[in-house]
């Protein structure tokens, strides 16, 4: 990674490379070395950011049918505890292909360290290892080009350990999440760039202003990836038209009145934005979790509404208070009141509180409306007014210059 900085907040922060990294790079270096019979010392890795890393190769351990060694964790500037720690991975010859069929196939594993999906609505489904999608593909993408360099034809047997993972998930949501057993191999450019909330601020604010001095009124703010992806995909709108907020949404929409915008609207997924209708302004998980409070409330409230017309009904909504409690993503709390046929109803007064929180943040100064969504389910809610700011926001950046 020599070279490669960031300058945030007037500082220079050092970028790292992920434990998908590492894991890739470890199988790329065991792979050419079971298949030319010989060490190697470092190994190089392109990764989805374009950038290409030459990475260490440590802990090497030849078997009779398969190597395995390791690659060390550098997390760069950007506080992370998996910092300094081995990624292993054993590749291993599991059946040479003897046909005419030119075909090399792959077979993933997690080792000790590396966590278990036990519940649905993440990345892998349950019963998969945690290795997420893009540290699979580039894992899957680096065995076999060692193998079409070798001409292997046939299966090969990949295994991504991490010695000191099951303890280290101890400190993270993975147990929370429903992943045991160690970490998550994770990653979608390849790098860790440093984040400091004071940087992240200051950025957001920066492109308030530029987009202000474009003639913008009618700002959009997501939280991250899933909103914008969300914002052009669903909403027709380019990936640029939303200001990224990651979790300080309180904080953008502080920015936002100071400099004068006179309506925002904020869309994000479910999981950040339900914290919203109990006040959460900064939607980090370290700071606060009170999804499942805020499905619970709004269904209390339902159901209280119901007591007199139809107490059995009543009754059973509070029923679903267990179930809800005992889910751990927002989309296992949806399903169950899918299930109950009152998804509706309920996202209906999340929205509704949430409004009344933006409001009280901006002190009334600023229009803002809002709208959740989720994968499975798409549109889950949205303020009165949240389409006629969308069609305020493309009038405004039609012909805009980029």
């Amino acid at each position: 990674m020599e070279g490669q900085t960031v300058i945030k907040g007037q500082k220079e922060l050092r970028k790292g490379y992920t434990t998908g990294s590492c894991a890739a790079a470890a199988a790329k270096a065991s792979a050419r070395m079971l298949f030319e019979g010989r060490e190697i010392r470092e190994v190089s890795l392109q990764v989805p950011a374009g950038v290409t890393l030459v990475l260490e190769v440590e802990e090497i351990l030849r078997r009779q049918h398969g190597v395995s060694c390791a690659v060390r964790k550098d997390a760069g500037d950007d506080p992370d505890i998996t910092h300094g720690i081995l990624i292993f991975a054993g590749v291993e010859k599991v059946e040479a292909d003897t046909s005419d069929q030119e075909e090399v196939r792959i077979l993933l594993e997690g080792g000790p360290g590396v966590g278990q999906v036990t519940r649905r609505g993440l990345d892998q489904p349950p019963g998969a290892w945690a290795i997420n999608r893009v540290p699979r593909q580039m894992i899957t993408d680096a065995v076999k080009e060692e193998a079409g360099r070798a001409g292997f034809h046939g299966t090969l047997k990949v295994t991504i350990s991490v010695p000191e993972g099951e303890a280290l998930a101890k400190k993270t949501f993975n147990p929370r999440l429903g992943i045991t057993g160690g970490i998550s191999i994770l990653g979608t450019t390849g790098i860790v760039e440093p984040m400091s909330e004071q940087a992240l601020t200051e950025t957001i604010l920066l492109e308030m202003k530029v987009q202000k001095q474009e003639g913008i009124r009618t700002l959009c703010i997501v939280p991250g990836n899933y909103g914008s992806d969300f914002l052009q995909e669903e909403l027709g709108m380019d990936l640029e038209d939303g200001i990224k907020c990651s979790n300080y949404v309180g904080e953008a929409l502080d920015m936002a009145t100071v400099l004068g915008f006179p309506r925002v609207l904020l869309v994000g997924h479910i999981g950040k934005f339900a914290k919203l209708s109990v006040g959460i302004m900064n939607t980090h998980s370290r700071m606060a979790d009170a999804r499942a409070e805020v499905f619970l409330s709004a269904l209390a409230h339902l159901a209280a509404g119901k007591r007199k017309e139809n107490p059995e009904r009543a009754g059973e909504l509070i029923g679903l208070v267990p179930e809800i409690e005992e889910s751990v993503t927002t989309d296992e709390m949806l399903a169950v009141l899918e299930r109950a046929g009152v998804r509706e109803e309920v996202m209906e007064r999340i929205v509704e509180r949430a409004a009344w929180h933006l409001e009280q943040r901006t002190r009334g100064k600023i229009q803002t409306e809002i709208i959740m969504f989720s994968k499975e389910y798409g549109i889950l809610g949205m303020t009165k007014g949240a389409m006629d700011l969308l069609d305020q926001m493309k009038r405004e950046r039609k012909g805009r210059k980029r």
